[in-house]
């Protein structure tokens, strides 16, 4: 069968070469196709192939268990103790898995064994400390900077010699000589000696020495300044490195300017396992002046304009926003990350960030770091992630997010306790009065002498509107029309006071009378209401009006 998706990418897939039964390549072939399918849940070729490799592995596997007719519980164990012990391993597990439970002639046992969830190995990558990520983003700024200084250099040098302001057979006019040459073909003019590519004596003087590949990226950036140009992106937006590698060239929707200070940029992102529905956003970024993120955009327009107007005159796609020149005039195929337009080459191709970074003194590409700090620390959000894969495989497993959740959860904690000593009725509900208690505005209280409310008082100080939130307040039903007239009484100061100040000095109160209406019953509550006397109205007038503390 044949896959082809919608970057016009096409692969195809001989399910009779897997070592198993004919019912089995058969099936198997069913559910791939029913995968590759528009909507069927692999809108690339790179899905379809990472599943064939998978699955062929396991085909292996099975013809050498002498089992290439079913996939039976044991067998799936077997495979599955074999691949879990790597991070890889376990994912591959689980992918498989899914992909197999499709297959409607599973038996019991097997589909169950198939379900069985794949825990997570402990993550490998932490987000890089603020000094750790501070030092990486200077690197690969210090390598931008450069690169874009050149650039913008040698444009209005080639704009100087294309207007006639150089003088014929001085030094300017050999470079824009040589400049006018890569900015047309993106290469170095034929200077070819013996087979090889050789710069004369006085275009390389003229040049200031660097040799072949020094000329050749007068005008375009080289893979290591694609590469930080990349890091900078992931730093700034908290993309993956797919998604850098294929971002396009963001729309203006601005009209204040274009490409400079006062530009708003559009940048369409893709999200190639969301599915065709989820697969893109869109994210506006302005150029308000130096360190903002449309700023980057700014300079990255002018960074890769030279070399997306050689790409365009070759008849390819400059779409793309990373465009950059090979070190060399190589020829070599591109590989599914990276594609190349004559010298050029569009997104990342293999290994480039990685080799950068060990330029750097890092033990590899940093881009997956960047990216886990950027949205766990600083952004503290989904960076094209739903919020559960963004809680559960960026923040819970980030060290520096658990230990800064330490105070935070405390705090919670505490609240918590508080809101529960305030909003909640620590009086006791009893049937009817004891004739040992003492009788408040709104209950009974079983020990005046020692208030929990004010331990440190001869006797309780505590005003009677708190005897619901006193353990020894005893309240049974001859208060309930009284309490029931206090909760209306309450609710109706709320459209007359200031929320702020409501809240402040009667929201406590209602809570805990809510609480009460809530433990005593909505019927009896509104039984209540109606058996409110001229006294009860009177004695909670003058507690509301502060006469009883007084």
């Amino acid at each position: 069968m044949r896959h082809e998706d919608g970057r016009g990418r096409s692969r195809v897939y001989d399910f009779a070469e897997l070592p198993v039964a004919e019912g089995l390549q058969q099936m198997w072939a069913t559910l791939f196709a029913a995968r590759c399918r528009p909507g069927g849940g692999w809108e690339s070729v790179l899905s379809s192939t990472s599943m064939w490799l998978n699955l062929r592995r396991f085909a292996f596997f099975l013809a050498a268990q002498e089992r290439a007719d079913a996939v039976s519980a044991g067998v799936w164990n077997a495979y599955r103790m074999a691949r879990q012990q790597t991070a890889t391993g376990r994912n591959e597990v689980a992918v498989l898995a899914s992909f197999l439970r499709s297959d409607p002639a599973l038996t019991a046992s097997a589909r169950e064994a198939l379900s069985r969830r794949v825990m997570r190995l402990p993550a490998k990558e932490e987000a890089f400390s603020p000094q750790e990520f501070d030092q990486v983003r200077a690197a690969a700024r210090r390598t931008f900077r450069a690169a874009v200084l050149r650039i913008e250099h040698n444009a209005a040098l080639l704009a100087a010699w294309r207007s006639g302001a150089c003088q014929q057979g001085s030094p300017d006019w050999l470079v824009g000589e040589v400049l006018d040459a890569l900015a047309q073909t993106g290469r170095l003019p034929p200077w070819e000696v013996d087979g090889y590519v050789r710069v004369p004596y006085r275009y390389g003087k003229a040049l200031g020495g660097g040799g072949v590949v020094a000329a050749s990226q007068r005008l375009f950036l080289s893979p290591g300044e694609a590469a930080a140009l990349a890091v900078l992106l992931v730093a700034e937006f908290g993309l993956n490195a797919t998604t850098v590698s294929d971002l396009r060239v963001p729309r203006i929707v601005s009209a204040a300017a274009e490409r400079g200070p006062g530009a708003v940029y559009r940048l369409e992102l893709e999200k190639r396992r969301r599915g065709n529905r989820l697969s893109t956003e869109t994210r506006n970024v302005a150029d308000w002046g130096a360190d903002s993120p449309g700023r980057l955009i700014t300079q990255t327009l002018h960074a890769t304009g030279p070399a997306r107007t050689c790409v365009e005159a070759a008849g390819g796609d400059a779409g793309r926003l990373l465009i950059w020149r090979e070190a060399t005039d190589s020829r070599r195929r591109a590989t599914w990350q990276g594609l190349r337009v004559g010298p050029f080459g569009l997104g990342l191709a293999d290994n480039q960030v990685d080799r950068w970074g060990r330029s750097q003194g890092w033990p590899g590409s940093p881009l997956r770091r960047i990216r886990r700090t950027v949205n766990v620390l600083h952004r503290q959000e989904p960076g094209q992630n739903s919020q559960d894969t963004h809680d559960v495989v960026y923040v819970l497993r980030e060290p520096q997010a658990r230990q800064a959740a330490v105070p935070v959860i405390a705090a919670g904690v505490a609240a918590a306790v508080e809101a529960a000593r305030t909003a909640l009725v620590r009086a006791r509900l009893t049937d009817a009065g004891d004739p040992g208690d003492q009788m408040t505005v709104i209950a009974d209280c079983a020990d005046f002498t020692h208030s929990p409310l004010t331990p440190e008082a001869d006797g309780c100080a505590a005003s009677f509107m708190m005897c619901t939130a006193c353990p020894n307040a005893r309240v049974h039903p001859g208060h309930h029309a009284r309490l029931a007239h206090l909760h209306r009484a309450i609710s109706n100061l709320r459209a007359v006071l200031p929320l702020e100040s409501w809240e402040r000095d009667w929201g406590p109160a209602l809570a805990r009378l809510e609480d009460l209406r809530n433990r005593i019953g909505t019927g009896p509550w509104q039984h209540a209401l109606t058996r409110v006397s001229d006294a009860d109205r009177d004695d909670i007038a003058s507690l509301m009006k502060g006469h009883f503390d007084q």
